[in-house]
């Protein structure tokens, strides 16, 4: 059987200094080229090393015109990072001539008369632009509605941007830069006292910083007394059995190991690490959906108290609901630092509280320098342990230039 032999032959450029033309379509494929026609245009200003090789090629279809060029924003990049090449076979003898070849981007031109600027600012439109055009010119009446309040935002958001930035213009005029930052450190100060215990600076008494009745009020801490019995009676096999269960938080187990002997002191004590719990249980929820939310056992005025202090309301489903919001969680945890310093002598352990209200270490310590307590580093525990102390004078923490305040004071 004889085998029939092909060769092939480069020649380079098919013209003096220009490639041959290879054409893809952006927005589909032709189905026949037969009546297709290429026009291609070639720079005249052979003398300029950068213009000499531009070139742009046109064509018509029975429905669109489309336009390509090889410079400028519409180019593919591509030409510079890889060499094309076409092959033209003679059947008869087997010859494959080989040519240099330059791709071309053909995207359709939406006027007859389209200049190149027009061809370019179009070129250079975004995506999102281009769908705009297509839904101005062959949109639904849904989808043109859809897009004329879109931009009737976005200029109305721009309108708004302006007369905040004037507005600021007119204030800072007015009052000058000195009342502004001073407005900003009271605004501070309002922002904290929204999260943070009522604070007596001049207390001469640690004890008197953050009063017991301001955390728990008589009527409430009265009706503590039946719901704490379950602290005050708990034998050390109880305080077992409820820290194998898991039955409350880390801080209440703990101190349940160290209960004072004196009975009057048990019972203050015992009540208080009930109204915590009750402030851990309402921290671990995102939303309080159910009557007793805290508990069977926890009496109406506890419930309605912790409830209505420490959520916000907001609406959802169709109905109102109380919302345990972030900043909600910030004033439970530093309600909840006030608390455990009456229970444990002004001393805490800043870790132990992280764990149980779920808190990063950097925003609880954040929490505890605003409520003016002294950090300070446990010794003696296997792992480092961050403590806190309410002490006088108390101390005053600055923040550093240049840092962004936090959003929670």
């Amino acid at each position: 059987m004889a085998v029939e032999e092909a060769w092939w032959c480069f020649r380079g450029d098919p013209q003096e200094g220009q490639k041959a033309p290879l054409v893809q379509f952006t927005n589909g494929k032709l189905k026949s080229s037969e009546n297709l026609n290429f026009t291609l245009y070639s720079s005249k200003d052979t003398s300029n090393p950068k213009k000499k090789h531009r070139r742009i090629l046109n064509t018509e279809t029975d429905r669109l015109s489309y336009v390509a060029k090889n410079f400028g924003k519409g180019a593919l990049k591509c030409n510079s990072l890889c060499r094309y090449f076409i092959g033209v076979l003679d059947e008869n003898s087997s010859k494959m001539e080989v040519y240099n070849a330059e791709l071309f981007n053909m995207q359709p031109l939406v006027t007859d008369d389209a200049a190149e600027e027009d061809l370019s600012e179009y070129l250079s439109k975004s995506y999102r632009e281009k769908v705009d055009l297509c839904i101005e010119a062959f949109g639904t009446n849904k989808q043109r509605k859809a897009l004329n309040s879109r931009k009737m935002n976005e200029v109305g958001k721009d309108v708004l941007n302006k007369a905040v930035a004037k507005a600021v213009e007119n204030v800072i005029e007015t009052k000058g830069v000195a009342t502004l930052l001073s407005n900003a450190a009271e605004s501070d100060k309002t922002n904290a006292s929204l999260v943070l215990p009522p604070c007596h600076e001049d207390a001469k008494r640690p004890e008197a910083v953050y009063p017991f009745e301001d955390l728990i009020a008589t009527a409430e801490y009265e009706a503590l007394q039946a719901p704490a019995a379950v602290f005050i009676h708990a034998t050390s096999d109880e305080i077992a059995k409820m820290t194998e269960e898991k039955r409350y938080c880390s801080f209440v187990l703990g101190e349940l190991k160290s209960m004072p002997l004196d009975e009057k002191s048990r019972d203050h004590k015992a009540r208080c690490l009930w109204f915590f719990d009750c402030l851990i249980k309402l921290n671990s929820q995102r939303v309080v959906k159910k009557k007793n939310a805290l508990g069977p056992n926890c009496p109406n005025i506890i419930s309605n108290k912790i409830v209505k202090t420490f959520t916000a309301l907001s609406f959802g489903n169709g109905r109102l609901q109380n919302q345990v919001s972030a900043s909600m969680k910030i004033k439970i945890a530093s309600f909840a630092i006030a608390l455990a310093l009456h229970i444990n002598n002004f001393q805490i352990d800043l870790t132990v509280l992280q764990r149980d209200l779920k808190l990063q270490e950097a925003r609880i310590l954040d929490i505890a320098k605003a409520m003016r307590l002294k950090i300070t580093k446990s010794k003696g525990l296997s792992d480092e342990h961050k403590l806190g102390t309410l002490s006088l004078p108390l101390p005053v923490y600055r923040r550093p230039a240049g840092n962004r305040k936090r959003k929670m004071l």
